[in-house]
């Protein structure tokens, strides 16, 4: 019995009509990951599974996987295993799989060029210092698919780009991402239920 609602719960409504989208949140697998500032687009899509009750468990296209509905639209919530470098292998699989069109295809990543607790959402647009994107446009061959910038600037003088993305988020800063995220997973809500425009016009905003 527990087996089969389990395997209710993640599937779409007959009913729903709306486009899918594909949320794809960039970060690196494993517990030594888990609190870095590298893996906020992981921690969004956490955010968005536990509010809707979309447990992230579903093994498929090199990547972990929430398959189900938001109350304004159909959602793929992924989150990739190939690690950050390598993100576009797992993000074309999961396009192609579900057959998603690009401008339906959010990556969810952080971003060292923001400051720390701003977002940013952008229809296109090049990868910035960010490896995962740059794998992600390059599998892809373009740029034309939405994304949400999470600010983890300045990056501290004391550390090179690769030791600072993959610390974790200090004490002090905490509360501050802890809003950063919730405001995040409410941008994608509104992005799913009213489309780009209207999260860029609500979101795109200094904090």
């Amino acid at each position: 019995m527990l087996r089969k609602l389990l395997r209710h719960e993640n599937k779409f409504h007959p009913e729903h009509n709306q486009p899918l989208w594909l949320i794809s949140g960039l970060g690196n697998p494993g517990t030594r990951y888990v609190h870095n500032w590298h893996n906020l687009g992981f921690m969004v899509l956490d955010l968005l599974a536990e509010r809707h009750h979309l447990p992230i468990r579903r093994i498929r296209c090199q990547s972990l996987l929430a398959q189900g509905n938001l109350p304004e639209g159909r959602v793929i919530l992924q989150k990739p295993a190939t690690y950050m470098n390598n993100s576009g292998i797992a993000v074309q699989e999961a396009l192609r799989y579900f057959r998603v069109e690009p401008d339906h295809c959010l990556i969810i990543y952080d971003d060292v060029d923001l400051p720390a607790g701003q977002l940013r959402i952008r229809p296109n647009g090049g990868p910035g210092t960010h490896n995962g994107m740059r794998s992600i446009i390059s599998h892809l061959g373009h740029e034309s698919f939405p994304r949400l910038r999470i600010g983890i600037g300045p990056r501290p003088v004391h550390y090179d780009m690769a030791e600072f993305v993959l610390s974790d988020i200090p004490p002090q800063q905490r509360d501050l991402m802890k809003d950063t995220l919730n405001r995040a997973a409410d941008a994608v809500e509104l992005m799913v239920s009213s489309g780009l425009e209207a999260a860029m016009a609500k979101y795109n905003l200094r904090s």
